[in-house]
């Protein structure tokens, strides 16, 4: 349904409650003209790219354009990318970026980001309130029936019947909930595009982002979206067909129930300069998409990404907490092992593989995209991969001891059996990887988008081969166990 169909701020009101819309006249003109010249200026520098991503095995590009920009050191990840955020300004921290224009941008969206979280507490007190009243009051249902019917003109606030609210007092939980720390900027042009799937449960059209939940937030925290679609381009002028549904040549969100296809979908137009916000659990509860009009559209989606394992502290934190098994000799100087306990073994070889393929290869795999804004990142996977090089050789040093047999056999083969599951998953993600690096899609890119074959993985800027060969290691501790 589309706001032309006489049930739709019905089926809104009852079905899908926790998405609120406000129109572009609600947001203060300076800040949408800070934000509107941002992603010009972002697009401008080449800074939006396609995501090579990975779903059942398989790479695909993604339509949509991307830049994730948030606070220092976080990262998000969906469909297995991790994407680095460009850093927005921030207190406490030396962020070069490449010239004034992008710190302006990133400057710009920082301030979206402030008005955004203020505006989603409101939306959820809002929420809160109403469902108190509606406890106190049953009158209050003929107030919420005028009110949805100007869902389109102020917005809704109003209680979906799946699920109980925050507490009104409690303002850490609502803080908590939509303190965004990235934010996911998208760049489509529609016409540019060979070929746009269709949505294929209601008829609703060209999709620019299929069905999904977002991954990687925060439990039932809310998602802000600012859209600003080009409109006004040729195509979008000349185009006056009447038909009925959804208008082809404007944007819309798509909002579904999730796994359910009997409940009438919705389609909610945006136009320049509106946002949205999914308040609680609607990202859990409901799917929504992205359908394509004429013009092309940015985009700001605003989430509190889950960063309990994606933040620089995080993965520093792990790389130090598996160091500490490492000691070296103060006459000697040689390095040893202090705990061959098979926890301790398996848990230093996990943050190992963690390092790597969550880290490293993740971030050369996009190759020198972030230098378009900023060289930030250079630094902290500096640091990463002297960590990743002191883990090789805590690896070699284990397969060193198991070999010397001065364990007692049930010990060395507990240890062993450990060790062997480990680093034959770090083998088959090496392999995996490679084949990605060398993939005819990845060949596609881009020379400054092309995945980096880095030294970190070769050792070939050293001339020095790595201290073990995998396949053979693995081999032999197998032949040890049997």
């Amino acid at each position: 349904m589309t706001p032309a169909d006489a049930d739709f701020h019905q089926l809104w009101k009852t079905k899908y409650s926790k998405l609120v819309f406000r129109k572009s006249d609600t947001v203060p003109e300076e800040l949408h003209q800070m934000v509107q010249e941002s992603f010009l200026t972002l697009r401008k520098h080449d800074c939006f790219f396609q995501d090579l991503v990975r779903i059942k095995g398989k790479d695909f590009f993604t339509p949509v354009s991307r830049i994730l920009i948030g606070n220092p050191g976080c990262t998000y990840k969906y469909l297995n990318t991790r994407l680095f955020t460009v850093p927005w300004p921030t207190e406490g921290y030396e962020i070069k970026y490449c010239s004034p224009q992008i710190h302006d941008a990133c400057k710009a969206l920082i301030k979206l980001n402030d008005y955004l979280h203020v505006e989603a507490v409101k939306a959820l007190q809002g929420q809160n309130l109403l469902e108190s009243k509606e406890t106190e009051d049953t009158s209050v249902i003929d107030r919420e029936q005028n009110f949805a019917t100007s869902l389109r003109e102020k917005g809704s606030v109003s209680q979906d019947q799946s699920s109980c609210c925050v507490p009104e007092d409690d303002f850490t939980s609502l803080n908590s909930r939509t303190s965004y720390n990235v934010t996911l900027l998208n760049y489509m042009d529609p016409l540019q595009m060979l070929y746009l799937k269709q949505e294929p449960y209601f008829g609703m059209g060209n999709m620019a982002v299929s069905w999904h939940h977002d991954e990687n937030l925060v439990e039932r925290s809310t998602v802000a979206v600012y859209s600003y679609s080009c409109e006004g381009s040729p195509v979008e002028e000349t185009y006056d067909q009447k038909l009925e549904g959804r208008d082809p040549a404007v944007w819309h969100v798509g909002l579904k129930v999730a796994w359910d296809i009997e409940t009438p979908g919705l389609a909610v137009p945006l136009r320049q300069g509106d946002f949205y916000l999914m308040l609680d659990d609607l990202n859990t509860t409901h799917q929504h998409c992205v359908l394509a009009g004429f013009s092309p559209r940015f985009s700001s989606t605003h989430r509190v990404a889950d960063c309990s394992r994606g933040t620089l502290e995080y993965i520093f934190g792990q790389c130090e907490l598996a160091l500490q098994n490492l000691q070296t000799d103060s006459n000697s100087r040689a390095l040893s092992l202090k705990s061959l306990e098979t926890a301790v073994v398996k848990q230093v070889e996990e943050i190992h593989n963690e390092v790597e393929f969550e880290w490293l290869r993740q971030f050369w795999f996009q190759g020198k995209r972030y230098l378009k804004c900023t060289d930030w990142w250079l630094k902290p996977m500096a640091k990463l991969e002297e960590y990743w090089r002191k883990m090789e050789t805590m690896t070699s040093l284990v397969l060193h001891e198991v070999r010397k047999k001065e364990q007692t056999e049930e010990q060395r083969n507990e240890t062993i059996s450990c060790f062997l599951l480990v680093l034959t998953e770090r083998q088959r993600l090496r392999k995996e990887w490679t084949a990605r690096c060398q993939s005819e899609a990845a060949e596609s890119l881009p020379e400054d988008q092309k995945p980096e074959c880095h030294p970190f993985w070769t050792n070939d800027e050293c001339n020095m081969p790595l201290p073990y060969d995998l396949e053979e290691v693995i081999a032999h501790l197998q032949n040890l166990v049997q």
